[in-house]
């Protein structure tokens, strides 16, 4: 699968994810582009964006998001937070449809 990481998700995050094809929005050099161009760029050319922004759902129809949309929620963006939301962010992975919009927390 092929992933898009937003730029307020640590880079690192990539090496927990050797099955896909893993870019961030550095990379892509869409830095602060916003969300809803963003995404648009995004659907073009991944299967999924994957973000720590939780107000996204708030800010964008995610009924009609072009690309899957999965957010990171955890207390802090830094990886030793996020690492533990892996599993289930490659549960998530294996079964995403393009469009769906998925919250992913310690919890869920």
């Amino acid at each position: 699968m092929r992933l898009l990481l937003d730029e307020c998700v640590p880079t690192r995050l990539r090496r927990s994810l050797p099955a896909h094809q893993v870019s961030t929005v550095v990379c892509e050099v869409w830095s602060g582009i916003k969300n809803g161009k963003l995404l648009a760029l995004a659907a073009e050319r991944f299967d999924a964006f994957i973000t720590v922004d939780k107000n996204l759902p708030y800010q964008q129809n995610t009924a009609a998001l072009p690309v899957a949309v999965l957010v990171l929620d955890a207390v802090s963006n830094e990886l030793p937070f996020l690492l533990p939301l892996v599993p289930t962010l490659e549960r998530e992975l294996s079964s995403l449809k393009r469009g769906t919009y998925v919250r992913i927390s310690v919890d869920a």
